[in-house]
């Protein structure tokens, strides 16, 4: 255990300020070919926020966006945080109670979306007392609404002096709100310091080995940590350049790798399997050496191989392990990992348990909970949103317990064996069970519902919904996946259903569905697939 550091005395725009006057018109984020510097960036976020700032808004409010990969997505965090107020990146595929929870939970007053975003939120506004102010991207909307000033982004650019804007933020100052798909209860925001988005920032450059020459690329959307903190500001701090593809393309990924010159790739879930399974082309065998690192999870020996001798890739692997609340609390250089099944040793920042059910620690080799707390501050979440007693939930002995199991082994470094929690998780995306069984049981036909994870080859989850239906209902398998198509994000839309009698249902003797079972049963005889159905969804 180490003794308690100081702090970095780091903010993000006080990182991003650093880097704007040594880079100037050094290029900085691409966006399929449009190429914006550092200079660039730094004029039109003070542009956006003089924009803001008319509207009211100032430090600790909280500002929404429903944003895709553009750079108004940047922007509009930059903004938010120059103003010193707290952005809250949605997720885009929300819509109905997901997103009507988040933004009303966060308090915003004003939204920034998409144009074809901006009827879910119209749709909504009568349940949002907070919200105000709807900015969009794109042309005039056809919907309006007597309770809320709507106005078209780019008027909202208001260019000015050369006096930048923004407010001396601190370390500790919340920089954003990250909402956790949570599985007892709706989903709750993660508040994200300014010194802990530093922090990652510089643990993925760190663990990446980036290079001021590198490009990384990146097709993870910008509402995720991983691509804000650990694209966008990583690469800031390196002076580098960041390629944002809109959104994973298995056809265009060597094409646009080949047309950004991209060094550093940062994938997701089971991208990188699929890139390595798919044909060659012109574009992947031309680019054949140029991408020097890859970043995803799990790599495993044999698909580390496969990128090494078909595209000449070098540094493969995870950067380390950590979840909202704490990342990353275990990582280290890629190039000196010493097993690639591994995350890496225990970071710095952090003291990192393994305990059984009592909080007792446990021996090397032995598996049981991930533990974690600081060794400095502004390095982990600051606690949920709104939700004192939730924060101590997950504070049990002024530990943080991650919910999760793992290990560490002989050699120091770190094993992540599996998720205690009740949580689903597919294409890289969390998903609220709590909230996705709300959803289902508002179908008129159905009694129970229990929505949980069957195994999945591609390693993350399928989801799959077992419900009880109501007496008399012709409701099938197929209805349901319909009916839920405009309620659920298109990533949480089931793969698998199954109808069961109440009594065929596991229960605890208080009558709780036992979702571990329904786990360990999978897919079952009786099971829907909506793949091996060839039931179409859209991306939407």
């Amino acid at each position: 255990m180490g003794e308690w550091e100081a702090g970095r005395d780091e903010t993000i725009t006080g990182l991003f300020a650093q880097a704007a006057a040594e880079m100037g018109d050094k290029p900085y984020l691409d966006f399929k070919g449009d190429l914006y510097s550092y200079a660039d960036i730094d004029r039109l976020s003070d542009a956006l926020a003089r924009g803001l700032a008319t509207l009211g808004v100032k430090p600790g409010d909280t500002v929404a966006s429903i944003l895709d990969n553009n750079v108004d997505a940047v922007l509009c965090w930059f903004a938010v945080n120059k103003l010193g107020a707290i952005s809250v990146p949605v997720n885009t595929a929300y819509k109905g109670e997901f997103l009507r929870h988040q933004i009303a939970d966060a308090g915003a007053n004003v939204i920034v979306t998409e144009h074809d975003y901006a009827d879910r939120v119209l749709d909504l506004a009568d349940q949002l007392p907070n919200l105000s102010t709807l900015l969009h991207r794109g042309d005039e909307l056809l919907k309006s609404h007597t309770s809320l000033g709507i106005h078209l982004l780019e008027t909202m650019k208001i260019d000015g002096d050369d006096r930048s804007m923004m407010v001396q933020n601190k370390p500790s100052d919340l920089a954003m709100l990250i909402y956790t798909s949570g599985t007892t209860g709706p989903s709750k925001g993660c508040m994200i310091s300014h010194g802990y988005a530093c922090n990652l920032a510089r643990q993925v450059l760190t663990a990446l080995g980036i290079r001021s020459t590198d490009v990384m690329w990146s097709a993870l959307p910008l509402f995720h940590m991983n691509a804000t903190a650990g694209t966008v500001l990583s690469v800031a701090i390196a002076r580098a350049r960041a390629a944002f593809y809109t959104r994973f393309s298995l056809s265009n990924f060597w094409y646009d790798v080949e047309r950004s010159g991209a060094t550093v790739l940062s994938l997701l879930g089971s991208m990188h399997p699929l890139i390595a399974e798919a044909p060659d082309n012109e574009a992947s065998q031309r680019c054949f050496g140029q991408v020097r690192v890859v970043c995803a999870a799990p790599f495993p020996k044999d698909l580390q191989e496969k990128w090494r001798t078909r595209f000449g890739t070098s540094v493969m692997g995870a950067p380390g392990y950590g979840f909202t609340e704490a990342a990353m609390m275990v990582y280290g250089p890629l190039e000196t990992r010493l097993d690639f099944n591994s995350s890496g040793p225990r970071a710095e920042e952090f003291d990192v348990e393994i305990v059984d059910e009592n909080d007792d620690p446990l021996p090397v080799g032995e598996r049981g909970e991930i533990v974690c707390r600081p060794k400095r501050p502004n390095v982990m979440f600051s606690g949920y949103w709104n939700r004192p007693a939730e924060t101590l939930k997950i504070m049990n002995n002024l530990w943080l317990h991650t919910g999760d199991i793992g290990m560490f082994g002989e050699n120091g470094e770190f094993y992540f064996l599996d998720r205690k929690k009740d949580y689903l998780r597919r294409r890289g995306e969390n998903i609220s069970s709590f909230e996705m069984e709300a959803t289902f049981q508002n179908h008129p036909d159905i009694m129970d519902v229990a929505v949980h994870a069957v195994f999945s080859p591609m390693g993350e989850d399928d989801v799959k919904v077992t419900a009880v239906l109501r007496d008399g209902s012709q409701l099938t398998a197929e209805d349901l996946c319909t009916w839920c198509l405009d309620k659920v994000p298109f990533f949480a839309v089931p793969r698998y259903i199954e109808f069961r009698r109440d009594k065929d249902m596991p229960r605890n003797p208080t009558g709780k569905i036992l979702k571990y079972q329904l786990r360990d049963d999978g897919c079952t005889p009786t099971t829907w697939d909506r793949e091996k159905e060839k039931f179409e969804i859209a991306r939407r």
